[in-house]
């Protein structure tokens, strides 16, 4: 998903939850700066590397594509855009154990990580909360692909068509990351093919581009995970989904409902906006930003501000208890996150995301705690 959903319709979504403005603001910009907090960032800040949320192109055009490299890679992107759908599912076929673990990496929405994932931001900053909502969001956009890097599991073909009531249209791929796509020619940016199981190039949904990314699109593809057979994806559908399904774990976390439950989708709640989804999640465009910020200042009576990297960095550097920052608070949530979806695929028996610590069990205080407890596990 991109910023117009991860900022402005997280912003709705709190707003029809029950929360404050100020509060909504909190619960939009933690969700998207999950894209933004890289470890170039990080180290700007001096704060814990181990919390980066993504990577940046060149970072992951330097990253490392050894065994550590490849779990590094994992358990930042399998962690918050592609969370595992069933990490003891079986391929249904014979296959290598080094197949059969990348498969289980596979993100699909309304899994038990994802229950445990909301659960985890229960009681604890309205950050963490944020978190989980570009968690949550993305097992919708990005279901169907892994957060680690995988020809066999990644890959698609030529065929990439989008559906609508006039017919259906070939899609065409370029590979210039500079290039915006064009809707009108159908032509999008994707990754290049490299025949190599390992590349970067074959990380999430690389290779079927932005496509994933937009509520608008329709289209039908053959994913490599399922022999090549041919698979639907229908954005609207699944944007739709993923906004009901924050305002319900909203309301949730706000303390409005006792517990969370998968398949839940807010539905009397969301009734009232049907309409006014109904037009923004069909309407062809790239950036929906400027619909989902009328639609939330409509909901609010206060204008949004757009979001920007820098808003808080300079009081996280000047603060001397950094745990009660806004980007403390935040990393905080990020170091919880991590750690436990790191520790659930690695008790599965999979070392794709590496050996992991739970930190929650080892009495995991703040970020100077966390520290030490790095330097422990070196040990």
């Amino acid at each position: 998903m991109n910023a117009d959903f991860h900022y402005y319709a997280t912003y709705c979504a709190a707003q029809l939850a029950g929360y404050s403005h100020e509060e909504s603001l909190v619960i939009a910009y933690s969700d998207c700066f999950v894209d933004a907090c890289s470890r170039t960032l990080l180290s700007k800040l001096n704060a814990p590397l181990a919390a980066a949320t993504t990577q940046l192109q060149l970072e992951l055009m330097d990253a490392r594509t050894d065994v550590s490299g490849l779990q590094d890679i994992t358990r930042i992107w399998s962690s918050f855009h592609f969370l595992p759908y069933d990490l003891y599912a079986d391929p249904g076929r014979k296959c290598s154990k080094r197949f059969r673990n990348k498969y289980r990496l596979i993100c699909n929405p309304n899994s038990k990580l994802l229950q445990e994932t909301v659960r985890l931001a229960k009681g604890k900053s309205l950050q963490a909360a944020g978190i989980a909502m570009h968690v949550l969001c993305d097992t919708w956009a990005h279901r169907y692909f892994a957060g680690t890097p995988s020809l066999a599991i990644n890959n698609t073909n030529y065929y990439f068509y989008e559906l609508s009531d006039s017919g259906e249209k070939k899609l065409r791929f370029r590979h210039s990351a500079s290039t915006p796509d064009d809707l009108d020619k159908r032509l999008y940016t994707a990754s290049l093919y490299v025949n190599s199981e390992n590349s970067i190039m074959n990380l999430g949904h690389g290779r079927a581009g932005h496509l994933p990314d937009y509520c608008f699109i329709r289209y039908k593809y053959l994913p490599a995970w399922g022999n090549y057979e041919e698979i639907v994806k229908d954005n609207p559908s699944d944007y739709r989904h993923a906004f009901g399904q924050m305002v319900y774990a909203l309301q949730y976390l706000r303390g409005d409902v006792n517990d969370f439950q998968c398949h839940q989708y807010a539905a009397e709640t969301v009734a009232r906006m049907e309409a006014e989804l109904e037009r923004i999640l069909h309407k062809r465009q790239l950036d929906a930003s400027a619909d989902w910020k009328a639609l939330g200042e409509k909901l609010s009576g206060h204008a949004i501000g757009a979001f920007s990297i820098e808003t808080y960095q300079d009081e996280y550097i000047a603060a001397g208890d950094k745990d009660n920052t806004f980007l403390g608070k935040f990393i905080l949530a990020a170091l919880a996150q991590k750690s436990m979806v790191t520790n659930r695929i690695y008790q599965s028996g999979s070392k794709l995301a590496g050996v992991s610590i739970d930190y929650r069990k080892k009495g995991f205080g703040g970020i100077k705690a966390f520290q030490k407890l790095i330097q422990e596990a070196k040990k």
